[in-house]
């Protein structure tokens, strides 16, 4: 009798491992489609509206593994008070590790037609013409900026075209396209 309440246990412990008492659980499949889908409200943010729907993709899901990770009960989770703060600060922080990763991300802070309507690249260039000036612009932003904070320092006071980073742009479009801005002084003649 001890054998058999034995040779019983083993596989119900198991089975409990298995099933919710361990705290390694990962989300299902359905738990995973509902954060994602819950993540396109976000779609809209600066750096986010950039993406192509594939990045973004790959972007609510590293956002998902990052919560999942922190959260492994879904039920839980969603339950929780603040859970969408909590995903708030892991989209920012998910942002802002993709930025210390490669700069070459500049385009989705500054992108093309922003920068073509505000006269620093001229319209019209192709996919490897705009892939080379932010190539050029994300070496000249690590060059000249040491850490992320200087870097995001030097976005909030880009305000005028005077700015640290509109030199920079300005030098990659003038080096790579001989593109130079044009700025258009009204003289006022006295009688």
């Amino acid at each position: 009798m001890k054998k058999f309440f034995l040779c019983l246990s083993a596989p119900l412990l198991f089975l409990l491992v298995l099933t919710g008492c361990n705290p390694n659980r990962r989300w299902n499949q359905q738990e995973r489609k509902a954060m994602r889908e819950a993540l396109h409200e976000y779609r809209d943010m600066a750096y986010l509206n950039d993406l192509t729907d594939a990045e973004y993709t790959l972007f609510a899901d590293d956002v998902t593994d990052n919560i999942e990770a922190d959260y492994p009960v879904y039920a839980t989770f969603i339950r929780m008070p603040g859970a969408d703060d909590t995903v708030q600060v892991v989209v920012v922080e998910t942002i802002v590790d993709e930025l210390n990763a490669d700069m070459h991300n500049m385009r989705h802070l500054y992108p093309y037609p922003y920068l073509v309507a505000e006269g620093i690249l001229p319209a019209g260039l192709d996919h490897s013409e705009q892939r080379q000036f932010y190539n050029c612009f994300a070496a000249r932003v690590n060059a000249n900026y040491v850490t992320m904070e200087q870097f995001f320092n030097a976005v909030l006071a880009d305000t005028t075209d005077k700015s640290q980073i509109r030199r920079l742009e300005n030098q990659c479009a003038s080096e790579l396209f001989n593109w130079t801005v044009v700025t258009e002084v009204e003289e006022v003649v006295a009688d």
